[in-house]
């Protein structure tokens, strides 16, 4: 049987949109699409968090967005990723790292 997706933790959408715009530009289907299929279905962003996400890193100009066709031949709002877009994302995973490994330590210890 099939689990459903965890809660994503505060914090963490933003960098997952990073991440995956790092691969390639998408547009927000295609964005909550690959996050769901990476993590195997574990990790599902809803759609109301994943434009108020788009929209909040657009106005920090991290991500940009362009108007283009999607594979399904519509229109569709394409984001891709700046320079500091991509900056923010090696900020962010290392932040994000260092979290975990201190997580592991009290959860795991030895």
């Amino acid at each position: 049987m099939a689990r459903p997706p965890l809660d994503l933790m505060q914090g963490t959408v933003d960098v997952l949109i990073l991440r995956t715009l790092a691969w390639q530009p998408m547009h927000g289907y295609g964005i909550s699409r690959f996050v769901r299929e990476r993590s195997k279905g574990a990790l599902d962003i809803e759609s109301a968090a994943l434009y108020q996400a788009l929209h909040r890193l657009e106005r920090k100009k991290l991500v940009r967005s362009s108007w283009g066709v999607s594979e399904t031949n519509r229109r569709a709002r394409f984001y891709e990723l700046t320079a500091a877009g991509r900056k923010q994302l090696a900020a962010e995973r290392e932040q994000l790292r260092s979290y975990i490994r201190a997580l592991q330590l009290v959860l795991d210890p030895t």
